[in-house]
């Protein structure tokens, strides 16, 4: 049951996009982001706390109480105008419209809001400055595409290599990230050594781990504040690529067992660089898909990127665990590679471009880059 919750999360990353300008997206994304790393922090420091004395019932019950404000604020959110246009119900996108510009103390430029989605401009409107597009240029979608199946629309043949490279790099991101976490418990007593393996209920009430798992969970700020920095200026898939190649580095030096500073420090240096290319993977998949498509893209690469998150607790666990932690960190440094040759594969970059409504707008340029018809 709480999977089910928690796999609806990647909807509120597409929601919350669709509000935000095309020329500080990036930027914006990433604080968006940040609560992830907020609420993991906080979850690190609750075990510290909890754990010990009181046991995983009394974590998950007090875990629980964030959802329960997210229930009670869901009626204050308000819907996405590009999604409500894209249906058809164009009077709720303008009250929508007008209750944001009223928060911002401004007001809509007078006219009559059309979205190239409307089923209106089949017909020959005359443009004029009362007329408002949400999108720049008006196209007519045939009604078969909006009744076709979300899913099978990323199999189309304009999404469908993204749709393969999307599913490879989040599985890969979310094995490895999860790995790095799983890693930081095995190895954190200092000993690395497998001739005895501990118990669970002694591991569970050791604060060192608790302790290093917390210490690690704050890699993801320094890689937030990087991944800030650069969204904008290189570009999405140079920026997973960079952090990627640091991420690598810094995990090189566990092949072979290291002293305690420096595996939590080569623990802390991998997981910032690969939580900052996740938080990347996570702003792009949205901005690369259409909105007919795009929570239906996001979620399934999502659930793919699970399944590498239920994989990883066999290599983690159970390799370190039986005196392999050469192999486990050595399978995980592949993983990173294949994610990386994947990232380099995405046709492309979503960097200073408009959202898209359809996938009939969908074009790939000679130059890999994504422009509108």
């Amino acid at each position: 049951m709480v999977g089910i919750g928690l796999g609806g999360g990647h909807v509120y990353t597409s929601w919350f996009l669709e509000f935000v300008p095309t020329p500080n997206r990036g930027t914006w994304m990433v604080i968006f982001q940040a609560f992830w790393s907020v609420g993991t922090v906080f979850q690190a420091a609750l075990a510290w706390i909890v754990m010990p004395g009181l046991g995983w019932r009394w974590l998950v019950a007090l875990s629980s109480l964030p959802c329960i404000i997210v229930l009670l604020s869901y009626v204050l959110i308000p819907e996405s105008p590009r999604y409500l246009c894209m249906k058809g119900r164009m009077s709720e996108a303008q009250t929508v419209l007008e209750k944001v510009a009223a928060l911002n103390k401004t007001k809509l430029p007078p006219g009559i809001l059309v979205s190239d989605q409307s089923e209106d401009l089949n017909e020959e409107i005359p443009l004029s400055e009362d007329i408002h597009l949400l999108t720049r240029r008006p196209k007519k979608i045939k009604d078969s595409e909006t009744s076709s199946s979300s899913t099978l629309a990323l199999f189309s043949p304009k999404l469908i290599r993204t749709t393969f490279l999307l599913w490879s790099v989040f599985f890969g991101i979310t094995f490895s990230y999860y790995g790095i976490v799983l890693l930081t418990s095995q190895l954190s007593s200092g000993e690395s050594t497998c001739s005895s393996i501990t118990s669970l209920s002694e591991n569970l009430h050791d604060a060192s781990l608790y302790i290093n798992v917390f210490i690690t969970s704050l890699a993801e700020f320094p890689g937030l504040v990087l991944s800030a920095i650069i969204l904008d200026k290189v570009g999405r898939k140079l920026s997973m690529a960079i952090m990627l190649l640091l991420g690598f580095i810094l995990l090189l030096p566990l092949v072979s067992q290291q002293h305690e500073i420096l595996t939590t420090a080569s623990l802390f240096g991998a997981r910032m660089f690969i939580s900052a290319t996740f938080t990347v993977a996570c702003i792009y998949a949205p901005e690369v898909y259409p909105t007919s498509v795009r929570s239906t893209g996001v979620g399934v690469a999502t659930a793919i990127g699970r399944i590498g998150g239920m994989i990883c607790p066999l290599v983690a666990v159970g390799l370190v665990s039986n005196c392999h932690q050469t192999v486990a960190v050595i399978l995980f440094e592949v993983v990173i590679v294949l994610v990386g040759l994947s990232i380099m594969l995405f046709p492309f970059e979503t960097m200073g471009r408009e959202l898209i409504d359809s996938v009939a707008s969908v074009h790939v340029s000679d130059s890999n880059s994504l422009v509108r018809l």
